[in-house]
C-alpha cells in the first residue's frame, strides 16, 4: 500500500480518518502494518501490501 492513499481512504464503519503504522516496508510501499480509525478506533490490517478494509465482524 502506498502511504499517499491515506489522503483518500476513510474508515468504512464511521468515515473517520485513518492513521498508518507500517511494520514492514519495501521502499515506500507498506507491505505489513495497520490502519487505525481516529474516530472509532477500528483497526484494519495491511498484509502483502493490501489493506483489509472490511468491518471487523465481516472478516474471516
Amino acid at each position: 500500500m502506498r502511504p499517499d492513499l491515506l489522503e483518500i481512504l476513510r474508515c468504512p464503519v464511521c468515515r473517520g480518518e485513518l492513521s498508518l503504522v507500517g511494520r514492514k516496508t519495501d521502499g515506500e510501499e507498506i507491505v505489513e502494518g495497520t490502519l487505525t480509525c481516529a474516530r472509532c478506533r477500528t483497526v484494519y490490517p495491511i498484509e502483502d501490501g493490501i489493506p483489509d478494509l472490511l468491518p471487523p465482524d465481516e472478516r474471516d
